[in-house]
């Protein structure tokens, strides 16, 4: 990994010291923003919308950090051990990481169930200061049991042979059933952009999570209920925003800059 790549960073590392790999999108800013880019199940931090996002967010004046959770990708780790609890770990390991670097407003955009893990990190550490979900899964157990529930430990997933169904994943994923309690809780502005054609996470996650978070009598963090849930609807569009991402850049991109640039969190 060239410096460039790393960015701040000289490596990234979760609490149980595995290696996680990532990538840096410097914006080149001296403003201490940045957006943490998380990819979904069976998957890694090199999926196209996630690489044009980073990229267009930089170019945007606020720089981005992708990277694999553990045991997915090149990350240290096994993918039998990853489950959404572990995932919220590293997902704080690399906000710790972000903070020590001396970024102070820090989001964070995931797809799939790194939407899932998004929510759930937001919903405790008020260091995330934005959240956007992609295609995020909401219910949880349903996703799971749905795609899943046929497979027999050590069953490829999707057709992967190296991402082994588990029991660990059927278990944890069954505790966390959906997120009600946790979109409750969020206070920071959340963008949901979802595809009305989604295959694998049905729009109605997304309509289900904005329901449950409007329903919360949480004050925001801003003071300001109309920028707490926003949902953008792609039509036509499947889970991983084929053919779309440019729709799926525009959407984002901008919402970001106006809730971290334009109307700033914290560090002028």
């Amino acid at each position: 990994m060239s410096a460039a790549e790393r960015g701040p960073l000289a490596e990234l590392r979760n609490r149980r010291g595995e290696r996680l790999e990532f990538a840096f999108h410097d914006s080149g800013s001296p403003r201490r923003h940045v957006v943490i880019l998380a990819h979904g199940v069976t998957s890694n931090m090199d999926r196209p919308y996630l690489v044009e996002l980073g990229d267009a967010l930089a170019k945007a004046g606020i720089s981005a950090l992708r990277f694999s959770f553990a045991g997915n990708g090149g990350s240290e780790g096994r993918f039998e051990d990853a489950t959404p609890t572990r995932e919220v770990d590293d997902a704080r390991s690399v906000v710790d990481a972000l903070a020590a670097a001396g970024f102070t407003n820090v989001a964070y955009a995931g797809h799939s169930m790194g939407g899932a893990v998004g929510l759930l990190l937001a919903a405790r550490d008020e260091r995330v200061r934005a959240l956007v979900s992609l295609a995020g899964m909401f219910h949880v157990a349903r996703f799971f049991e749905r795609h899943f529930g046929r497979l027999r430990p050590g069953d490829p997933m999707l057709g992967k042979t190296n991402c082994p169904w588990s029991r660990a994943l059927a278990d944890d994923a069954a505790r966390h059933g959906s997120l009600d309690a946790a979109a409750a809780r969020v206070r920071v502005p959340w963008l949901l952009v979802h595809g009305d054609a989604d295959e694998m996470v049905p729009l109605e996650d997304a309509k289900d999570a904005k329901a449950a978070c409007e329903s919360s009598e949480a004050r925001p963090l801003n003071g300001n209920r109309r920028d707490r849930v926003g949902l953008v609807e792609l039509a036509g569009v499947d889970h991983r925003f084929t053919g779309a991402i440019p729709r799926l850049v525009a959407a984002v991109v901008p919402w970001l800059v106006a809730r971290l640039l334009n109307e700033g969190t914290g560090d002028g």
